[in-house]
């Protein structure tokens, strides 16, 4: 996939902290209905204590193959994950994607997300 691809479109998340169980909603806007082929994630710096699990979903099921574990052991800023998705994982224009963190992992970590839309 090309970043400069025109039948991809990229949404983006962001949760302020990872360690603490919550989740982002990251609105589809119009044109921007598909299937979502790529997660990836962005940490803000270290997370201790144990690996942080993000899982999507939409309208509350949670997209097949698409969850992303976010290891604790060597983690630092910048350090980024990857999912591909391949169920459960169309989206229309009016949808919101859901990024869950388990919050198991400690420290208040920032995490950032990329979300790829093939349309």
């Amino acid at each position: 996939m090309s970043a400069f691809d025109g039948n991809v479109s990229f949404l983006n998340g962001y949760l302020a902290d990872i360690s603490t169980a919550g989740q982002c909603y990251i609105p589809v806007p119009d044109n921007c209905e598909g299937e979502i082929i790529e997660i990836r994630s962005a940490l803000g710096g270290a997370i201790g204590t144990a690996d942080a699990t993000l899982t999507p979903k939409i309208g509350g099921t949670a997209v097949t193959n698409g969850a992303i574990t976010v290891t604790q052991s060597g983690s630092a800023a910048g350090d980024v994950d990857v999912s591909r998705p391949t169920g459960a994982r169309t989206v229309a224009a009016g949808d919101a994607i859901e990024i869950e963190t388990d919050g198991a992992s400690s420290n208040t970590v920032e995490v950032f997300f990329t979300v790829a839309i093939l349309r």
